[in-house]
């Protein structure tokens, strides 16, 4: 597609994070850490850039995010997470004409949702068996 690709990580950079804001495209994969929290201030994006946020919601000061699509400061916005889930009723970047919201599903493909599948039946199984539950979160 001819896209010149940069990537800034809290381990490994190959840019400035400041290099990486002023890209025209700007996709965030990055863990909610203390180190992350509120790291993208969306007016520091190039004018006229288009976020992609599929990681976290608390990557962005999400305060500031309505206000750069509505201005045209931001072209556009495909936002997979939101800081508050499930969204306050009432939450401007719902209304955008310029803005994609998808309900936290970004990582959902056909081999992942049948992996999910497939442990939800065995989990079933073992239930009933009085077995040890896969991935048990306590």
């Amino acid at each position: 597609m001819g896209a010149k690709v940069l990537y800034w990580s809290r381990s490994r950079k190959n840019g400035e994070l400041s290099d990486i804001l002023s890209s025209d495209v700007v996709s965030l994969h990055l863990p909610l850490t203390k180190e992350t929290e509120r790291l993208v201030d969306p007016r520091r994006l190039k004018r006229g850039a288009i976020l992609v946020n599929t990681a976290r919601g608390g990557l962005v000061q999400e305060e500031h995010l309505a206000g750069c699509l509505k201005s045209g400061h931001l072209a556009a916005a495909g936002l997979d997470v939101l800081a508050v889930e499930p969204p306050e009723r009432g939450n401007p970047l719902l209304a955008l004409p310029n803005v994609v919201c998808t309900p936290h599903v970004a990582w959902l493909t056909q081999e992942t949702l049948e992996r999910s599948i497939k442990v939800a039946w065995e989990n079933v199984r073992r239930l009933a068996a009085r077995e040890p539950l896969l991935h048990r979160v306590a």
